[in-house]
């Protein structure tokens, strides 16, 4: 990265950090993605099975991978300060906290799992494909979180066109893994859904395999000695990594959790309702990748002018930045009107299913225009490291605003699909509130 002095050059280093960031999104979230259409056609309970699995994991994925993103403003803004010694030592204490999240949420999953699902009232074949499936993605946790942290580090260099590389290469590996081991070709067993957490777990480990010889292989990360004898536990480093991790990680949870609460309320309305709405929350999802991206590049570019003191020049990244989600979310939420019907007969050959499918992506469309306002004011609020107050918005919007007015609705004449509206309502809440922080923000940094 470099600073920039005109509006042109500033969107021309945007698009350089934000296009790699949202091709790797985009192979990334198409690994859920594929893992719901392969297990759809395998079986309906196979679809239910995943979509619950799905439901327990994704929390934790996001916001424990959140936490150890905080590494990327970090960087960041000690890049835009000139001090790059210090920031092997922000990498090697983001793996020392890698290492502790892996091993609580390997507990956590053989510990409490089998009696949450068991709770839940699943029917038996459901409740035991989600099982298997969390037993495959727990292979590959450790690799996940050490990958979180690494290409949180290649990240804030701006370095994004090696993450993409990372995920170009290994993406159509999880596609092929899934083809063994959900239908056992080749010989290989055939595991339905359960295949498909196993395929992703193998798949995590080769993640962390292609970032390690990336990072040894290119001289501008070789440069940093990250794996050349790790700098001792600094609790110093390590307090400053979860002060700014935590809140950013629960930010995450909150959103995240909330979409897996609603999946688990949807059990109410059957393995069909489960099945389509996960299929169709799969399609946003995918989508989210773009504004999500953006969010990314903010996080970099504000967090590298905030470390150089330049803050009317992070202000105009975010410009761009809503400028961009804005008009990326209009054309999704036009093409998702359009083309919902051809959609929803990718994830399976069932007429009715599929018309349901159809249903939910009509909703599918409030989340483009909520997700393009709120996405930027996120990423542009952790570049300036003020992420307190997103946790506190987000629990109040999602869980005491949206989820009770989504209940509420499904009881109405809207059923399953109240829930949607009582999603958005709370991602619009929360978009309108730290909009208004993040410009307060801005004018207390500029006045010092």
């Amino acid at each position: 990265m470099e600073q920039t002095y005109t509006r042109s050059e500033k969107w021309r280093q945007f698009l350089v950090i934000f296009t790699p960031v949202v091709i790797s999104q985009l192979m990334l979230f198409s690994m859920a993605l594929i893992d719901t259409m392969m297990s759809g056609h395998y079986s309906n309970e196979a679809l239910a099975g995943t979509a619950i699995g799905n439901s327990l994991w994704g929390p934790f994925n996001a916001s424990l991978s959140g936490l150890l993103m905080a590494v990327t403003p970090i960087i960041a803004q000690l890049l835009g300060r000139g001090e790059h010694h210090d920031i092997k030592r922000t990498v090697n204490n983001g793996l020392y906290i890698a290492i502790g999240l892996a091993a609580l949420l390997l507990a956590l999953n053989f510990l409490f799992v089998p009696s949450i699902l068991h709770a839940m009232g699943l029917e038996p074949a459901v409740a035991d494909i989600a099982k298997h499936f969390l037993n495959g993605i727990c292979f590959g946790i450790p690799a996940f979180f050490f990958y979180s942290v690494l290409r949180a580090f290649i990240d804030s260099l701006g370095l994004t066109r090696v993450t993409m590389m990372i995920t170009l290469i290994t993406v159509p590996v999880n596609i092929f893994l899934n083809y063994l081991l959900i239908f056992g070709n080749w010989g290989f067993p055939e595991m339905g859904g359960a295949g498909s957490g196993y395929a992703t777990g193998i798949t995590y480990w080769i993640v962390l395999l292609v970032t390690i010889i990336l990072i040894q292989s290119q001289k501008r990360l070789r440069d940093f000695h990250i794996f050349s004898g790790f700098t001792r536990f600094d609790w110093g480093k390590i307090r400053e990594i979860i002060k700014l991790g935590v809140p950013n990680g629960l930010t995450i949870l909150f959103e995240v959790s909330i979409f897996s609460a609603v999946t688990v309320f949807m059990g109410r309305f059957g393995t069909d309702t489960i099945a389509a709405h996960q299929s169709a929350i799969s399609v946003p999802t995918l989508l989210y990748a773009f504004p999500l991206s953006i969010a990314a590049a903010l996080t970099i570019l504000v967090g590298f002018e905030t470390g150089a003191k330049r803050i009317a020049d992070a202000k105009k990244y975010r410009h761009i930045g809503m400028i961009s989600a804005i008009s990326i979310g209009v054309l999704n939420g036009v093409l998702l009107l359009v083309f919902r019907d051809q959609i929803s007969l990718l994830y399976t050959s069932d007429p009715e299913l599929a018309d349901l499918i159809t249903h939910f992506l009509i909703y599918a469309v409030l989340f483009q225009f909520a997700d393009a306002l709120l996405s930027p004011v996120l990423g542009a609020l952790r570049g300036y490291k003020d992420v307190m107050v997103t946790s506190i918005v987000a629990f109040i919007s999602y869980w005491v605003i949206g989820l009770p007015l989504g209940l509420i609705l499904s009881y109405t004449d809207l059923g399953p699909f109240g829930f949607w509206i009582g999603l958005s309502t709370g991602l619009f809440i929360a978009a309108f509130i730290l909009s208004i922080r993040v410009r307060f923000t801005e004018r207390k940094l500029m006045r010092f």
